[in-house]
């Protein structure tokens, strides 16, 4: 027999509203702006590849001390969050936020988000992932996120500011950007191994 999680329980959770107003949007995006850009590699830590075919957006990781309201803002939501739909252990911010980018033809294909060691090769196991927009729609088309456990597949539309948290353990990806660019913030929370 299988067991059935509770009613309440989910491994997705969209935020009801956003949880940055446009300007605080900006504010992000010019935060990630002045720090030191990268091409995004696949894979974690000093082991990451280049790879074109699967993976091509811009990144940059926003220090903890240059927008601690913002961080503050995201640790109150990932309590929130973590309590009304995974009810997992010992979540905490383990890793500093990655802005990023994907320019018109950016994408990420199928890929999980489990890092074991975070970042730095030190962290604890990423249990849930974050992605929050930061463009208005209206400023791109395509760059849909999309989990192929979902059954219809379809795009989750976010507005400016609104986020999404999921397990790490799923399966997603952001598709083609066809016009404009896609920004948005992305973070992954971590805590002891699941038992």
């Amino acid at each position: 027999m299988i067991p059935r999680m509770p009613r309440w329980q989910s491994y997705v959770a969209i935020t009801t509203e956003p949880i940055f107003t446009p300007q605080q949007c900006n504010l992000i995006i010019q935060a990630g702006h002045k720090q030191e850009p990268e091409k995004a590699k696949v894979g974690g830590g000093e082991q990451g590849q280049y790879d074109t075919k699967k993976r091509v957006t811009t990144i940059s990781w926003i220090p903890f001390d240059k927008l601690p309201q913002m961080y503050k803002v995201i640790e109150n939501q990932l309590s929130i969050v973590n309590l009304n739909h995974f009810m997992f252990d010992t979540v905490n911010i383990t890793e500093p936020a990655q802005f990023t980018e994907y320019p018109k033809g950016g994408f990420y294909d199928w890929h999980m988000d489990l890092n074991a060691f975070g970042q730095n090769g030190e962290n604890p196991i990423r249990k849930i992932s974050m992605t929050c927009l930061l463009s208005d729609p209206s400023e791109f088309k395509g760059g849909e996120l999309l989990f192929s456990e979902m059954r219809d597949n379809k795009p989750l539309p976010l507005k400016q500011g609104q986020a999404i948290f999921f397990a790490s353990f799923l399966r997603h990806k952001v598709a083609p950007v066809t016009k404009g660019i896609r920004r948005s913030l992305v973070m992954w929370f971590g805590g002891t191994p699941f038992k």
